[in-house]
């Protein structure tokens, strides 16, 4: 008997979703074209595709959000009853917790972090050195028979004595 409030609201919910599907049916117009057939995106027609795709660390990002979500989600369980699991519940949330931060290491590892002008000025800074000039880090691919090579002169038996 408890549950007969629970399957009323089961039907009424089926029931409302099958008359919503009938009606729309029903009243809606049908005089499909291209221009009503499109994605709809702001407003703007798609033109074409996409030129690029997301970078990875842009994946990265979500990725950091998704694992600290979800320690959230765990640790307000484990923060109402902390005091009725004892050191059982401590050992669980410090094993969570490690694996939580092991999957942060290995993400700000992978540069998850790393985005902007400072981030650029860094790469920069470390690719410009004095060791580092085109002919030492620059292979020529190809270039045969396409541009004059450089002369090397030789050295005389008399200059090499």
């Amino acid at each position: 008997m408890q549950y007969v409030p629970l399957v009323g609201l089961l039907i009424l919910g089926i029931l409302f979703a099958a008359v919503s599907f009938f009606a729309s049916r029903l009243l809606a117009p049908r005089r499909p074209n291209d221009r009503k057939s499109s994605a709809y995106e702001c407003g703007i027609d798609p033109a074409k595709e996409t030129p690029e795709r997301f970078p990875v660390r842009f994946f990265l990002i979500a990725m950091i959000f998704i694992v600290f979500d979800i320690e959230l989600i765990f640790f307000y369980p484990w923060a109402v009853a902390h005091g009725s699991l004892g050191a059982f519940g401590l050992v669980a949330i410090l094993i969570f917790t490690a694996a939580v931060f092991e999957s942060f290491v290995y993400l700000i590892g992978n540069g998850a972090l790393e985005w902007g002008p400072v981030h650029e000025a860094r790469r920069l800074k470390a690719a410009v050195s004095a060791d580092r000039t085109t002919t030492s880090t620059v292979r020529r691919v190809g270039n045969e028979g396409r541009y004059p090579q450089p002369v090397v002169a030789e050295a005389t038996p008399t200059e090499a004595a």
